[in-house]
């Protein structure tokens, strides 16, 4: 009996390689997607959070600059300015603080709460571009990260 299981031994041997060239190489190929997949995704949620924290400060500064200002034309407009490009004299051109960002996505309102005059400046209609687009990469709009960003802030008004 012994000889018979030391043929069947030398017969499936010869069927088993001892050799692992290249197994390194497929477990790279198996992993790799995944692990660009995972950047991408950590990449595109630092971009999106640190697109919506500029949005909101800028708001703020929008914000408190009219909260010291008459609620007018001429400076609803600085305000615009300074919320998109950073500086009230920038009459809607120059380099936005966010990418793609324009003087029409600023909406300022006053209005009256309890008798006090509230001003609140928000961001509209503002479309995120992400670098890495699920959607365009698998073909499915319903998996696109192109969303639209808001964010405001309330002041009271001194004046």
């Amino acid at each position: 009996m012994r000889v018979r299981i030391d043929a069947v031994r030398r017969k499936v041997s010869r069927f088993v390689r001892h050799d692992e060239r290249g197994t390194q190489l497929v477990e790279l190929a198996l992993v790799m997607p995944i692990l660009v997949l995972l950047f991408a995704a950590t990449a595109e949620f630092g971009r999106f959070f640190y697109t919506y924290s500029t949005l909101a400060k800028a708001t703020r500064a929008g914000a408190r600059y009219m909260t010291s200002k008459p609620v007018d034309s001429t400076f609803k407009g600085k305000a615009q300015n300074l919320v998109v490009f950073g500086d009230e004299s920038a009459g809607c051109s120059g380099a936005a603080v966010v990418t793609n960002l324009v003087c029409a996505n600023v909406f300022i309102e006053k209005k009256f709460v309890s008798g006090a005059p509230i001003v609140t400046v928000s961001i509209i209609n503002f479309e995120y571009q992400p670098l890495f687009d699920l959607g365009k990469l698998t073909g499915s709009s319903t998996l696109s990260l192109k969303v639209n960003v808001g964010a405001s802030s309330t002041m009271k008004h001194l004046l």
